[in-house]
């Protein structure tokens, strides 16, 4: 046996226990130092916060992206804390404070906090998009990133893509004063078919209206302000019929509706496969993919399944309302500002010419086009605060404490809305994402911040964002090249009917309902998209 090693002769004997005594009491002043240290730190500057409730009351109902970015500006400050009855929340309200915390340390800020509505209530809790990090979370979106290629559009969606683009174009040469329902029934077609590859004929598909009902409930209970069991969790324990419980038989009626939703669509999937009538989509090559192997267990297999149908869930969530909030943005600027609406008819005609169709294959040649696609997106963004994160762990910015268990919201608002980056950022103007060569060539400026901030930060940003991107632009050019977008005359009186510029407060910044004038540009337009159609 290896004899232990002889202690120092000043660490033997009675002085031994006077060093373990003095070794204890240094950890431990050094351990109360750091704990200390870090919490006499002052928080983030934010309003005065009241006895219990804290800052309940200055948590705004609606429009919270608008508000969050007045706030800042009264305060002075981009970065606010507020304490809502015991939990603390962080808005950054700037493209450095979110790109420092939420992506240079999206190690420690990936998680997401507990909606208690949405979560607990309304059991939306497997929905990656509200999973907390963890190895449950990487393997749903794993799964999404191997049906976009980890960023890059997959070849086999363009054929969806191409398909709902033509049904639009045609829907508003038929019906242009229904252009909303149109756009609405192209994004959600669109999300259907390349999800599970079921074909939507109208806008009264049930799978289409689980799913627009299902995302127009989430929506709603994912604004900030809508429901205070939110910001008082214990509320969740009072019965049903107490007065003001009224939420809890909604989240009853909202649990029923999302597990249709759920289920519905990839039941019918999963016939369509064993009668062999499916169509290829995300759902249809992740069941050949995983269920594939007749060895696997049957809990192996129960876990695979639902981690599709859990996973082709949130991809309909995700990408739809997006796509049909930003194009009803697009139309409205075009109906408000058309004089660049004819710079990018000319660079259509110029680039494309008038016997085809443009296609993504021209985006490249087509920088005007792409920079009133962004303008859509950094004007009015769809997403004006971005699904919060939440950081476990205490951590410091700025000289500033940042307690554990705090939600932080990225406020999209005010980052596209910087008047540094962006010189009168209310203004409608694509010319700010270009510059001009000494040649004269308009070519992209490359001084401008894009727009991949508004699809999330760090480890949380959507892997779908090339897709919405393509999607949104093949859209966008396509409408361009077909129609003039005007502002309607009243026929009784003909005066202009200016639109109305208002917008609905929900997670989504979606334009109210206003009135436009969708014509073709010419006979020869009208021509050409019906001989599309015939060859469809």
């Amino acid at each position: 046996m290896t004899d232990l090693p002889e202690l120092p002769r000043c660490l033997s004997g009675a002085l031994f226990p006077s060093f373990v005594l003095a070794l204890a009491m240094a950890m431990t002043l050094l351990l109360l130092k750091r704990r200390l240290g870090s919490s006499s730190l002052p928080l983030p500057p934010g309003p005065r916060r009241l006895p219990i409730i804290g800052n309940l009351l200055d948590m705004p109902s609606s429009f919270p992206a608008h508000k969050f970015d007045a706030m800042g500006k009264e305060l002075k400050t981009d970065i606010i804390y507020l304490n809502v009855a015991g939990t603390n929340l962080l808005v950054l309200n700037s493209f450095q404070a979110a790109d420092d915390l939420l992506e240079k340390r999206s190690r420690i800020y990936s998680g997401r906090p507990r909606f208690t509505m949405v979560n607990e209530l309304m059991g939306w809790d497997r929905d990656f998009i509200f999973m907390t990090y963890g190895e449950d979370w990487k393997a749903h979106r794993r799964l999404f990133q191997q049906e976009f290629l980890h960023g890059q559009v997959n070849a086999e969606h363009h054929p969806h893509e191409l398909k709902a683009n033509r049904t639009l174009l045609l829907n508003l040469l038929d019906d242009p004063k229904d252009f909303r329902e149109h756009l609405r029934l192209m994004s959600g077609s669109l999300l259907i078919s390349v999800t599970y590859g079921i074909d939507v004929k109208d806008k009264n598909d049930r799978h289409l209206q689980n799913a627009e009902n299902g995302l127009d409930i989430l929506l709603h209970a994912l604004n900030p302000g809508s429901f205070l069991v939110d910001s008082l969790p214990w509320l969740k324990y009072i019965p049903e019929w107490f007065p003001g419980a009224s939420f809890k038989s909604k989240a009853r009626e909202w649990r029923s509706l999302h597990r249709r939703l759920e289920h519905e669509a990839f039941d019918a999937t999963k016939q369509d496969m064993a009668s062999g009538t499916f169509q290829p989509s995300f759902v249809s090559s992740s069941v050949q993919r995983m269920l594939g192997d007749v060895d696997q267990s049957t809990h192996r297999t129960q876990d695979n399944e639902a981690l599709i149908r859990e996973t082709a869930s949130s991809m309909y969530e995700a990408g739809t309302d997006a796509l049909f909030t930003t194009l009803l943005s697009f139309i409205l600027a075009m109906t408000c500002f058309p004089e660049y609406q004819e710079t990018a008819q000319q660079e259509i005609d110029r680039v494309v010419g008038n016997g085809r169709l443009p296609e993504l294959s021209d985006k490249d040649s087509l920088p005007y086009c792409e920079a009133i696609m962004k303008e859509v997106f950094r004007w009015q963004p769809p997403g004006p605060v971005g699904i919060s994160h939440h950081i476990s762990v205490e951590d410091e910015y700025r000289g500033y404490r940042i307690p554990r268990d705090t939600t932080v919201i990225s406020n999209n608002w005010s980052i596209f809305h910087d008047e540094t980056m962006y010189p009168n950022s209310y203004d409608f103007n694509p010319e700010r994402w270009l510059t001009t060569l000494e040649d004269g060539q308009v070519v992209p400026n490359p001084d401008i911040r894009g727009v991949t901030v508004g699809f999330g930060s760090g480890r949380r940003i959507c892997p779908g964002r090339q897709f919405a991107l393509s999607a949104t632009f093949l859209n966008v050019v396509s409408i361009l090249a077909l129609f003039d977008i005007r502002k309607p005359i009243d026929e009784s009186t003909g005066n202009v009917i200016e639109p109305s510029m208002k917008f609905i407060s929900l997670l989504q910044n979606r334009p109210a309902p206003f009135e436009c004038s969708i014509r073709p540009r010419s006979d020869k337009h009208e021509m050409l998209l019906r001989s599309v159609m015939e060859h469809l």
